[in-house]
């Protein structure tokens, strides 16, 4: 069974919030992709593959963006996010056997009264964002839900979030071309784990289980830089000594990278980003999943290919099993496959 572990769906109820709302950009494209909040073709979308069903989760934008820093707002949109997707899965078991909660990293409790109420009505894990409006998650405000959920023992899927609003050059007010998506999530996503890493969250949460959509960025493509290029941090750094933190750390910086986080397969339909994804995370921590229904066919090319290229890979087929269900049943605890 392939368990599609990173798909994205809005609820009707959050749907009309967003249409409401007007957001631009971001906002314009969860409007304009119709199973991305329409049950009935997701449903036909997930009925064209045979032995093939979908996690769902909450996909853009970031509560805390839409919210314009007012916390409350997040946490209550939340709430309503979360107890529809828990409505949908559970009459829709077939094509939706699990759920990921929407993250509220913006609610005044950083999100962890959320995150426990989710997991006790059933969620896989909780979903955030690389960042929570433009602040790092390496912020002690946020060390209370990585504390949570190591001890809720759940995965946490991490998205990657930047906007138009972030300039590709200083001199600039904005990101054209949408430089800020193409190129910028995948910067996001490695700036993000490096935050994480470097800021000792994952030496002190060190059971923390954190799935990094799209292959983890531009992780992988970036072996050289995160092993022998920071081996030697603070050689580039003046004014302060960063040499004395690698000291600090319990792991060579690639050790965290490659062996501490958890990877998703979403590549966007490249096979190339499949297999330098496989060569550089353990296998025992990556997912399946497509990114659906974001592809140009609004839902079925992503899904299509995600599946062809992990038939194709040379891989044990036990190897295969874990990725197409099995990685995603042990670090959630829950079976989804009968």
């Amino acid at each position: 069974m392939r368990i599609d572990a990173y798909t994205h769906f809005l609820p009707s109820r959050f749907f009309k919030v967003l249409i409401d709302s007007g957001l631009p950009d971001i906002g314009k494209r969860m409007r304009e992709v119709p199973s991305i909040h329409d049950l009935d073709i997701r449903r036909k979308v997930v009925d064209t593959f045979p032995d093939y069903a979908q996690i769902l989760s909450h996909g853009m934008p970031p509560l805390e963006v839409l919210c314009k820093g007012d916390g409350a707002k997040v946490e209550e949109y939340a709430r309503l996010i979360n107890d529809e997707l828990a409505e949908i899965i559970d009459k829709n078991r077939g094509h939706f056997p699990g759920w990921v909660a929407q993250g509220a990293l913006g609610a005044p409790d950083a999100g962890v009264a959320e995150a426990r109420r989710a997991i006790k009505m059933g969620a896989l894990g909780v979903q955030i964002y690389t960042n929570v409006a433009g602040v790092p998650l390496d912020d002690p405000k946020f060390e209370p839900f990585f504390a949570e959920m190591e001890k809720l023992n759940k995965p946490i899927w991490l998205h990657p979030a930047r906007g138009a609003n972030i300039p590709d050059y200083p001199t600039e007010k904005t990101s054209k071309y949408e430089i800020w998506w193409a190129f910028g999530w995948s910067y996001e996503t490695a700036a993000a784990m490096a935050r994480l890493v470097f800021s000792k969250l994952m030496d002190k949460y060190p059971n923390l289980k954190i799935i990094t959509h799209h292959f983890g960025g531009i992780v992988p493509m970036l072996e050289g830089r995160i092993g022998p290029g920071w081996d030697q941090l603070g050689s580039r750094t003046s004014g302060e000594d960063l040499g004395k933190l690698l000291g600090e750390l319990k792991h060579r910086p690639l050790d965290y990278f490659k062996h501490k986080f958890y990877a998703d397969t979403a590549t966007f339909s490249s096979r190339a980003g499949v297999d330098i994804g496989l060569s550089f995370f353990d296998h025992d921590k990556v997912v399946f999943a497509s990114d659906c229904p974001f592809d140009p066919e609004k839902g079925t090319m992503y899904t299509r290919d995600a599946i062809k290229f992990i038939d194709e890979v040379d891989l044990p087929k036990a190897t295969k099993e874990a990725i197409w269900h099995g990685n995603l049943e042990r670090i959630t605890g829950t079976k989804l496959v009968k």
